[in-house]
């Protein structure tokens, strides 16, 4: 008999934020397949006997090529197990979920999206910087900062620097220097809006705030490094009013205000 595999979000980081469903099935799971940035806590949730699988990537180093990861995700669920494939964030959002779907469904497997809140909404919220506000931001997007020096991606960046209010960018802090560049060239101000929000929504969350000209220079003196949310756009301004969760301070950074 095939089993199921899951695809389950386990959300920014707080183990807290993972949704009712994803905690059900991750305590049901017969095989789970974690990533990196899934919270150690979570996996204390699988039941006893429970095969657990390290699937984590870092950047320029992958401990499992993708293909391997569907191919176990196939050979479990053939045995007849429930398996959990548990990401960081949510599935589909920069999580590679949607290939992972599609290997299940090539070789008939069932299989179930369950939905979590992804870093660029939860790091934002938690810095004090809503996505949207009436007035100040009525569209935003989500893209990862590795398209930055993607040729074929060039003509994009007028399109994010003019039409889009709030840039959440996934995988960027590598990248800082190309984005804000590209931005700037493109007709975004260089005194619009930026923030880096580092390990969001965890007990040692950091966020540096500045603007396309300064944040290159603050983010090295803050030592700001990956994971980490960008956030672009006037929204940012509302950090220093509506930053409600405790974080560490960052020293002696000159800070945007409305």
């Amino acid at each position: 008999m095939v089993g199921k595999v899951y695809l389950v979000g386990a959300g920014p980081g707080d183990p807290d934020l993972i949704t009712v469903k994803g905690l059900r099935c991750l305590q049901q799971a017969d095989v789970i397949l974690y990533d990196r940035l899934v919270n150690p806590e979570l996996l204390q949730q699988a039941k006893s006997g429970a095969q657990l699988v390290y699937c984590g990537k870092l950047p320029q180093y992958h401990t499992m090529k993708q293909e391997t990861i569907n191919h176990f995700l196939v050979k479990y669920a053939k045995k007849g197990y429930q398996v959990v494939r548990l990401k960081g964030g949510d599935p589909f959002v920069f999580g590679r979920g949607g290939e992972e779907a599609e290997e299940c469904a090539r070789h008939e497997v069932p299989f179930e999206v369950v939905p979590g809140i992804t870093s660029g909404i939860a790091a934002s919220a938690y810095a004090g910087i809503p996505v949207t506000h009436r007035n100040v931001s009525r569209s935003f997007a989500f893209i990862t900062g590795h398209q930055s020096g993607d040729v074929a991606a060039e003509h994009q960046w007028y399109h994010l620097a003019n039409g889009v209010d709030t840039l959440c960018i996934y995988m960027g802090v590598s990248q800082l220097s190309s984005i804000t560049k590209q931005l700037i060239k493109h007709g975004k101000s260089a005194q619009t809006p930026i923030a880096l929000v580092q390990w969001g929504t965890l007990s040692d969350q950091r966020t540096v705030v500045g603007t396309l000209e300064t944040i290159e220079e603050q983010v090295t003196e803050a030592a700001i490094s990956n994971p980490s949310m960008i956030v672009i756009g006037e929204v940012v301004r509302l950090h220093k009013k509506l930053n409600w969760f405790h974080e560490e301070i960052v020293p002696n950074l000159p800070v945007v205000h409305g």
